[in-house]
């Protein structure tokens, strides 16, 4: 199984209303076909009541064995269904990387 599949499923078990998650690594000065850069837009009614930070640490608990190997850097946009449709469904954008155009 992928690393994204791995993500995708573990993430499943938040409920999402939608989720989105994104293979970066191509953006980045790593080997092609890499799983090690990835970008999760989730949107669940579990995120509410819960600070940022306490979004995130939940999503790191439920990706520990990713983050502990393969998975180098995660980009994490968590949203309620409400803030969701307050930002008009829109992900934000990734960054360009300083180093992803050497090859």
């Amino acid at each position: 199984m992928s690393v994204q599949a791995r993500i995708e499923e573990k993430l499943s078990t938040l409920e999402p209303v939608r989720m989105t998650v994104e293979n970066e690594s191509h953006m980045h000065h790593v080997p092609p076909d890499s799983e090690t850069h990835f970008k999760v837009t989730l949107v669940s009614e579990r995120f509410a009541g819960l600070m940022p930070v306490k979004r995130h640490q939940l999503i790191y608990s439920l990706l520990a064995d990713e983050l502990a190997g393969p998975v180098h850097a995660l980009a994490l946009h968590l949203y309620t269904p409400q803030q969701w449709s307050a930002r008009g469904e829109a992900r934000p954008d990734s960054p360009n990387c300083r180093g992803g155009g050497r090859r």
